[in-house]
């Protein structure tokens, strides 16, 4: 068990993320699903770590947009049909957040970094 030097924000969709994802072109990969379905598994993004809830409100405020272009990414690969409107108050009206403080490694297998972007 190894304590991570990292704080997280876990997200679940609201409503307003599965309407949009319900709207994508449905086939056998993309049917319809349920705001239950969506919520199933909450996206883990970790963080600097936080002490204190300026710290929270300011890492939300830094890493939101990459945190909703990533969500929305999972549907939409391209951005074809993303909403126009990404900003803060609409990722609060899309998705559940919140802060996890501590982040505890309880595997025994080293941990794999990989980055998403250049």
């Amino acid at each position: 068990m190894k304590l991570i030097n990292r704080s997280a924000f876990s997200l679940l969709p609201k409503q307003p993320f599965a309407d949009w994802a319900n709207t994508l072109a449905a086939d056998e990969l993309n049917a319809p699903m349920s705001l239950e379905d969506h919520r199933r598994e909450a996206s883990v993004y970790m963080v600097d770590e936080f002490q204190e809830e300026t710290d929270i409100t300011r890492l939300l405020q830094q890493h939101f947009a990459a945190m909703f272009d990533n969500e929305l990414a999972a549907w939409d690969e391209f951005g074809d049909d993303w909403p126009s409107d990404r900003s803060f108050s609409v990722f609060q009206e899309w998705f559940d957040v919140t802060p996890q403080v501590i982040a505890v490694d309880l595997s025994a297998q080293p941990l794999m970094l990989a980055p998403l972007t250049d």
